[in-house]
């Protein structure tokens, strides 16, 4: 009865997770009972049993044994004489402990004595490599009986020597090979698995992410979970015509949540999830990588319905020819195995491959051509909703007080990601436990922005001349700000020194903006200017202090002119400057389409630009100078001043 209950539980699980011969250490068995026939085998060939007590002699002494008729029989076994005295030999031994039962003592020894007679009645010596003529003749005189045996060592020990060195060094690499996979982390393979796939197969329960883990992206999981009810029941669909996608590419920012989603999709679906990164196909053996692709496209086929995941596959999928190996070094290899892959699906081979990298710019274009990745899922920056229910997911296991306003902390980041907010959770936590409070407040979620995104504070000691020079600087900044219409609404300013900056002057939009205006821009850069103003306007010289701000303006002016077609006298068209290199990313070549004359008029462009935001930002200030020493004055004394503390200073 337990036996079929034993046999009812096997069939009832699934094929993939039931106990394999593999687990079964039959070749261990086999490896033992090699290692005891092989001691069995040495010690009854070469180890004499100790059945009688056999005297090692010289051949000088077993030739005067001889001349001295003493010599009974011997037998010859190669180089080796072994014979039987006629009159046993005794010999006094010192120290030597009592022997078994085939030594004959002498009744004179007794237990006091340290000495004692061992009789002998046998002997054993090894013949001289020279040839002694006068042996045979002289055993025949002394009437000595002799025997011979051939010297064959059997021919199965013979080949077991030949092959012993050989089966030692074969054993010690595979032993080496599966400590040095296990100590990687790639679990046992071993040598002899070196080509194969190191894909991570992933189920359902394996899995402890979500869809409902994943904040946001909601066109994303859509695409995503179309796909895995496909894979579960492609009826539905074949009705109407429609074929399983076969490759689908995640493209984002570092940090916007790929992976995440990726790990989501395996905990959605029901299937086998193989999960691998791009740089685990390449090795510095050519062919590697691309047996390693075929092991995991095998692999998966034979677990369908399955879904492979490629993490960074721009590490193998870079466009080909534009490096220095070539055509065929092993990064090229793999990546034309993984194509051959693709198009090798039939259709009935419910296989879909997933894959993310936040480079698509440097892809091949045949690796992303329809028919392999059919579909492109795009993933930005999440919006403010989707970082307020991000905030949520990561701080629903924190204790957090009254005080912390999570739509307010969504408003003040902008521009971060999903692994940002993430950090920025953790650093309020790490905050406050340093601080020993018992809940995370608001206080430490704003300083733990302010580190993301400045830095921790400085320790410098700043002169009071500097920090005059500081506070003006920033001053200047936040009251062209404060000022000038259509900006974005001042948040704080600070001359605390934070990483590389000396202080900072911070503005948050009131909606997040994807269409920027020619207005905006300007005064954008009329606040950057903002500082530089301000030091001409209150000390009449200028410093160092806006190297960052005259670089990005500038930045900025240049894209006005040359990319979006805001400049008046160049009217509606874009000039390149550079081209960036489809493997390191960066403008490496200084290419122009325009002419000379063009470019001295984008530099006159440029400049006009920025004078003339520099002198708005002035006259701004001149108009408001009072207002700017106040600020100065109370920067000086609290060292940060937030947007309601500005505005009961200026009296607005």
């Amino acid at each position: 009865m337990a036996n079929n209950n034993l046999k009812d539980k096997f069939n009832q699980m699934p094929p993939r997770q039931r106990p394999s011969a593999q687990q079964f250490p039959v070749w261990r068995i086999l490896l033992w009972i090699l290692v005891l026939w092989f001691v069995v085998l040495f010690f009854t060939q070469y180890m004499r049993p100790f059945e009688e007590n056999i005297h090692e002699i010289s051949y000088s002494q077993f030739k005067q044994a001889v001349r001295d008729e003493n010599v009974e029989k011997i037998t010859v076994e190669g180089e080796t004489i072994t014979g039987a005295y006629r009159s046993p030999l005794k010999e006094a031994v010192s120290g030597m402990e009592n022997g078994d039962g085939d030594k004959k003592e002498s009744s004179k020894n007794d237990d006091s004595s340290s000495e004692q007679v061992v009789t002998y009645e046998r002997f054993t010596t090894v013949m001289p490599a020279f040839e002694d003529p006068n042996l045979m003749g002289l055993l025949e005189q002394k009437g000595v009986e002799v025997y011979a045996k051939p010297d064959e060592t059997p021919i199965i020990w013979q080949i077991l020597i030949s092959l012993l060195p050989w089966i030692l060094i074969i054993g010690f690499f595979v032993w080496s090979s599966r400590k040095l996979y296990q100590g990687m982390g790639k679990g046992a393979g071993g040598l002899f698995s070196f080509g194969k796939s190191r894909a991570r197969m992933a189920t359902k329960e394996s899995v402890d992410k979500t869809y409902e883990d994943v904040a946001g992206l909601e066109n994303a999981k859509k695409e995503l979970i179309e796909v895995v009810e496909f894979l579960k029941d492609p009826s539905r669909f074949e009705a109407l015509g429609g074929e399983l996608p076969k490759g689908l590419l995640l493209v984002g920012p570092p940090g916007v949540g790929k992976t995440l989603l990726a790990r989501a999709t395996a905990g959605e679906a029901d299937v086998p999830f193989f999960s691998i990164s791009g740089s685990e196909f390449v090795e510095m053996f050519v062919g590697v990588g691309a047996s390693r692709v075929r092991d995991m496209f095998k692999n998966a086929k034979n677990e369908a319905p399955s879904i492979i995941f490629v993490d960074e596959i721009d590490a193998i999928g870079r466009t080909r020819g534009a490096g220095l190996g070539g055509g065929h070094d092993e990064r090229e290899q793999t990546l034309n195995q993984i194509l051959a892959e693709m198009d090798g699906f039939s259709p009935r081979e419910k296989v879909v491959v997933m894959a993310a990298t936040n480079r698509p710019d440097v892809l091949d274009p045949a690796l992303i051509r329809p028919g392999r990745f059919d579909r492109r899922i795009m993933l930005e920056r999440p919006q403010k909703n989707a970082r307020k229910e991000i905030l949520k997911i990561h701080m629903r296991n924190m204790p957090v007080a009254d005080d912390v306003d999570i739509d307010r902390i969504s408003k003040m980041t902008v521009g971060f990601s999903g692994a940002d907010l993430k950090n920025l959770v953790n650093e309020a936590a790490l905050l406050a436990a340093r601080k020993q409070k018992t809940k995370v407040t608001m206080e430490e979620f704003i300083q733990g922005r302010d580190k993301i995104l400045m830095g921790i504070e400085r320790e410098d000691v700043i002169s009071d001349d500097e920090k005059k020079v500081i506070a003006c600087h920033e001053a200047g900044h936040a009251l062209v700000a404060f000022f000038l219409e259509n900006t974005d609404p001042l948040e704080k300013v600070t001359i605390i020194p934070r990483g590389r900056a000396m202080g900072a002057t911070e503005q948050i939009p009131v909606e997040e903006r994807h269409n920027l205006g020619r207005q905006y821009l300007l005064n954008r850069l009329a606040v950057m200017l903002g500082g530089r103003a301000a030091e001409k306007v209150m000390y009449g010289d200028i410093t160092t202090g806006a190297g960052d701000d005259l670089k990005r303006a500038t930045q900025l002016a240049r894209q006005m002119v040359c990319q979006w077609g805001m400049s008046e006298k160049l009217g509606p068209a874009t000039f390149r400057q550079g081209e960036k290199h489809p493997f390191i990313g960066r403008e490496i070549t200084q290419q122009k389409d325009f002419s000379e004359r063009t470019a001295e008029i984008i530099d006159e462009e440029i400049k006009g630009i920025l004078d003339n935001m520099e002198n708005k930002a002035i006259e701004t200030l001149k108009d408001h100078k009072k207002e700017l020493e106040t600020v100065v004055d109370s920067l000086l004394e609290n060292e940060t001043l937030s947007r309601e503390d500005l505005q009961k200073l200026i009296g607005v």
